[in-house]
């Protein structure tokens, strides 16, 4: 499905709609392999030991296939996650921001689903997998599969 969101686009959609958390996230790709995502890692995203805290990556994952979502169907604040589980496969790489990887395989006229890898920058070895599926409001569906 063709894209009718820019990253820059949807990093502005975050800006105006979800200003509470707009400054954590950098939008750095969305195109039709899907959308590239930058936690900006700060204090306190930390847990004791410094690592990233689970919440934080969580979100992360979350973040990014609901833009990933929003670059094919338009910018929809009433989408939400339905259903995400979540594997924590390392430890974050310490003093690194995390970068999401999210994918949509599946966008349908009220469900979406796809997955997202989690890296720390510069490492190749994924921090976490996610598979989300999103409920997407009648209104907004696309005629989709």
């Amino acid at each position: 499905m063709a894209l009718v969101m820019t990253a820059a686009e949807l990093q502005a959609f975050l800006a105006r709609d979800f200003g509470q958390v707009a400054d954590d996230f950098a939008v750095e790709r969305a195109d039709e392999a899907g959308l590239a995502l930058r936690l900006r890692v700060a204090g306190r995203h930390l847990r004791p030991g410094g690592t990233v805290s689970g919440p934080s990556i969580f979100a992360l994952a979350d973040v990014a296939m609901y833009l990933a979502i929003l670059s094919r169907i338009g910018p929809v604040a009433l989408a939400v996650t339905t259903n995400c589980a979540i594997d924590f496969m390392r430890k974050p790489a310490a003093g690194v921001d995390l970068v999401a990887e999210a994918r949509v395989l599946k966008l349908g006229r009220s469900l979406a689903v796809g997955d997202v890898l989690v890296f720390s920058e510069g490492q190749t070895a994924p921090v976490a997998r996610a598979g989300l599926t999103y409920s997407i409001p009648p209104a907004a569906a696309k005629d989709g599969a």
